[in-house]
Formats: structure tokens, C-alpha cells, sequence
């Protein structure tokens, strides 16, 4: 059976999209991981169905690279409703389902993609991880947030890698962000992703993390941040005070599309 699918990239996060409206896939975690797997397989930090949906446009169903089902990931939530729009539904402005929770997203004039995220919750202030002073927040998905001085030269796999495999204060593993200041409305970021166990180029929940737990901790001081992550681009996150209304703003582009065969 070949599968087409549409590789994409939102902000230098990259997914493999497959349309299973048709619900003809039903996919094993070692066939997604293999899929995933960069120099043998398409390559991607995950794997993205476009599913239907009875209340919404649709729904999202997301895996780690790993081949196993994923939380909450918003550069995937930027692709997905550029994808769905680009496998037929018309529209502009979409309301999707994730995980149980339901996301609404905009495809603006300039090609980037608006998606409102799920306010934060569980806010957890200053604890010390590996030696680090860390602090976390869940944004749709778990994120650890540590401040380090010399960001570019930081080993970020080697101290992520310690930091998300903490089975005491995270038994379930967790996503690890490590930041730079750079403005008052500016973030430098690096994120070591759980499921993918690397760094990633971008990371869209861990960008919500970082400009809510910065804006908490008085380190930025304004609605709107930018976040300068790993590929180079940037990312908005837009938020009232309460971080009760959260916008994520990014690219969401089409790389290539093609075939592959399923055993």
C-alpha cells in the first residue's frame, strides 16, 4: 500500500502530514519511528493526522518521533490547518480538535498561521534539577524552563538530556526549554524535545512556556514576544496578563510531498 504524504516544517519544526479522513491508516509505533527516523526513513521530529471530526473542521492526532502518541504540539497545530486547508478545507479561519481540548487557528495574509493555544497551567517556581535552578509549566504539554548565560555554546543535548530523564521530578519525562533574555520582548530559545530525545529547531509550546513563565517571573514585560529559535526564524506569542488568552504566530510551509510504501 503506498501512503502519499506532505512533509512540512512550521518555523523549522518538521512533520510528516498524512490526510486519514478516509481512516484507511492504522499505524504502529514502529512504523511511525521508522518513517520518522532522519538518513534511513522521510525524516521529522513527528507524524500528523488529519482526522475528522463530529463537533470541529477536524481533528489532529499527533506522534512523537518516537512512534508514540504525542501531547499537545503547536508549530504541528500551525501545519496542521495549513495542511487542511491544502487538502481541501476551504476556509481561513478553522476550529480543530487535539487531545480533547478544541484550538482555533487563522491563516493570515502574510502565509504564517495564528493559533490559539490552551491557557497554561500547573506553574511550578524555582526548584533545582542536575544542578540547575528550573522551573516548569504545562502549556498543552509538560516544559521544563531553565535561564542559562551563554545559550549558543550550551551543550543543550547533553544537559536536556539529564534534565527531561529526572525521574524525580519528572516520572513522566518532560520537555526541556533553556532561555537568553535578550529584550524586554525578546527570547533566545533551544529545546531539548521529549519524544523526539534531541534538540529540535523550534518548539511551539516550549515558545507559550517561555514567554509565560518570563512574563510571570517579571524577565520580560510585554504582551507580545519574540522568540528567536534554533532554525533561525521566529516565533510570536501574543497573551493578556492573565495568560488566559495565548496566541502562537509562526510559519507553516509545505517542503515536499510524496509517496511511501506501508507493509
Amino acid at each position: 500500500m503506498m501512503v502519499h504524504f506532505t512533509k512540512m516544517s512550521g518555523a523549522g519544526n518538521d512533520f510528516i502530514m498524512i490526510d486519514n479522513r478516509a481512516q484507511r491508516l492504522a499505524l504502529s509505533d514502529a512504523q511511525i519511528a521508522k518513517w520518522c527516523k532522519r538518513g534511513t526513513g522521510i525524516g521529522a521530529d513527528g507524524l500528523i493526522l488529519l482526522e475528522n471530526s463530529d463537533r470541529y473542521d477536524f481533528s489532529m492526532r499527533y506522534y512523537n518521533a518516537d512512534g508514540k502518541l504525542g501531547s499537545m504540539c503547536g508549530n504541528g497545530g500551525r501545519c496542521i490547518t495549513r495542511f487542511a486547508q491544502h487538502s481541501g478545507i476551504k476556509k481561513t479561519q478553522f476550529t480543530f480538535e487535539a487531545n480533547g481540548e478544541s484550538y482555533r487557528a487563522e491563516l493570515l495574509p502574510d502565509g504564517q498561521v495564528k493559533l490559539q493555544m490552551t491557557p497554561p497551567k500547573a506553574f511550578r517556581d524555582k526548584f533545582i534539577v542536575e544542578g540547575y535552578e528550573t522551573y516548569f509549566i504545562d502549556t498543552g504539554s509538560p516544559h521544563a524552563i531553565v535561564y542559562v548565560s551563554d545559550l549558543e555554546r550550551f551543550d543543550v543535548f547533553g544537559e536536556g538530556k539529564k534534565i527531561r530523564s529526572s525521574k524525580t521530578h519528572f516520572p513522566e519525562g518532560t520537555n526541556v526549554n533553556f532561555l537568553s533574555v535578550i529584550a524586554p520582548d525578546a527570547i533566545r530559545i533551544r529545546t531539548f524535545e521529549r519524544g523526539v530525545e534531541n534538540e529540535t529547531l523550534a518548539c511551539g509550546t516550549g515558545c507559550v512556556a517561555a514567554a509565560a513563565v518570563s512574563y510571570r517571573l517579571g524577565k520580560i514585560h510585554s504582551n507580545k514576544v519574540t522568540l528567536h529559535v534554533q532554525s533561525g526564524e521566529r516565533v510570536q506569542v501574543e497573551f493578556d496578563d492573565e495568560f488566559q488568552c495565548v496566541f502562537l504566530i509562526g510559519s507553516a510551509e509545505i517542503v515536499f510531498e510524496g509517496r511511501v510504501e506501508m507493509p
